[in-house]
């Protein structure tokens, strides 16, 4: 009796190991069969690479309503991974929310936002040489973060919001199990909390001013979150421990999936989970989570650098090629520590086929992080523009009972 007793604990034990996880055998089976012998050696090492990977089935209605429907691939929102800068797509959600809060005569994205400062390791911000008018706002932060991934851009949307308001709003609108706990730049956890003073000008005449803020939210930091062998600290040393990320920012994958389709489609998730945007706001946003830096002036960038792909990993980061003028992606792409991450909306407007999907993996054979030796170029943007081209080819030959009208995302690219 004792044996069957302990026989039942372990698949009890199994079964709440396995509810963890989510996988759908006809997704799996989709990639298998399609897959390279490059993609299977990866799909077979799901605990060397710790990808996770959701696509997303769109069927519209008769009244071009779109209906969802997630497929998981090990995906676990207990599994932890570095998000990097998929981080900022939420924060530029609550700074556009935060501004039509506030509800001030003549305070709006464009208005220039003067940021000083007040506390230890804080920098001022008071021009803008990519703008056109020279000055920063709200509105060309989210686009430099859209556009590169621009980290200064994501700080001074960080200090705007507040440490504060932004983590107990992803908390109300249901997210609670993410986390935004600090800039990108070196600052204790104590700093991270402490935001600067922001000023917002008309001319010379200040329209809104908000004072310097301290967070006194409470984070649950119990559990112990370790990466890698071995990494290189602040002081470029090597130690031979894993890398601690028990503070650092913490944001499922299906989260990231919903925050982005909260945005793309707003009537699709409870009330509670939408930003409080305008009309414009969504324009916006739908405009420069999909425009190429290319098509850029305000900000101007090397195109060099700054190709096509940059930010887009799903069937394009892997090669600098051009990507045909009839598809778009609204995404946000994060990379670091050998963790690349990608969440998008697909729209191919020629085929009238729209998807989106969300995947990240790990890639660091070495086990040693900080030592900017990950296998980014061979494992990891390869992995996404093969998962990205097989769910297209997929898509393509896909039947659905109504043609989408995608006609809410067609924006002009002429740079304003």
């Amino acid at each position: 009796m004792k044996k069957l007793a302990w026989v039942a604990f372990l698949l009890c034990l199994l079964q709440q190991t396995y509810a963890q996880e989510k996988t759908d055998t006809w997704l799996e089976q989709l990639l298998r069969t399609n897959a390279s012998p490059f993609l299977l050696n990866v799909l077979n090492k799901p605990d060397s690479f710790q990808y996770q990977f959701i696509y997303t089935e769109i069927n519209r209605d008769k009244n071009n309503r779109p209906q969802l429907k997630n497929h998981y691939l090990h995906v676990d929102r207990n599994r932890y991974f570095n998000p990097a800068s998929m981080v900022k797509m939420p924060v530029a959600f609550a700074a556009l929310e935060k501004l039509h809060q506030l509800q001030v005569p003549g305070l709006d994205k464009y208005t220039p936002m003067l940021t000083d400062s007040a506390f230890e390791r804080q920098t001022c911000v008071t021009t803008d040489t990519l703008a056109a008018n020279g000055l920063p706002s709200v509105a060309q932060y989210i686009r430099k973060i859209f556009l590169i991934s621009d980290n200064d851009a994501y700080n001074r949307l960080y200090e705007f919001t507040g440490q504060q308001t932004l983590n107990e709003k992803l908390c109300q609108k249901g997210y609670k199990d993410s986390r935004i706990t600090r800039r990108f730049v070196t600052m204790t956890e104590e700093q991270n909390r402490h935001t600067n003073p922001i000023r917002f000008m008309q001319g010379d005449k200040t329209i809104y001013s908000q004072p310097a803020a301290y967070s006194t939210v409470s984070f649950d930091f119990s559990k112990k979150i370790l990466v890698g062998n071995a990494h290189y600290n602040r002081d470029d040393s090597l130690i031979n421990a894993p890398m601690d990320f028990t503070t650092h920012n913490n944001v499922p994958l299906e989260d990231f999936q919903q925050l982005l389709q909260s945005v793309i489609f707003p009537q699709s998730v409870p009330a509670r989970q939408r930003f409080d945007l305008t009309k414009e706001d969504y324009r916006f946003l739908y405009q420069y989570m999909s425009e190429l830096p290319r098509e850029s002036h305000f900000p101007h960038y090397d195109t060099t650098e700054y190709f096509d792909s940059y930010t887009k990993f799903f069937f394009f980061k892997a090669g600098r090629g051009a990507i045909p003028s009839y598809i778009r992606a609204f995404n946000k792409t994060g990379w670091s520590y050998g963790f690349l991450t990608d969440v998008t909306y697909i729209v191919d407007f020629k085929n009238k086929v729209e998807f989106m999907l969300s995947g990240v993996i790990y890639v660091n054979s070495d086990g040693v992080l900080n030592d900017d030796k990950y296998d980014y170029e061979t494992i990891g943007y390869p992995f996404f523009k093969e998962m990205g081209h097989i769910i297209y080819q997929y898509e393509l030959k896909r039947k659905r009972k109504y043609t989408p009208d995608l006609t809410n995302f067609r924006m002009d690219y002429i740079d304003k």
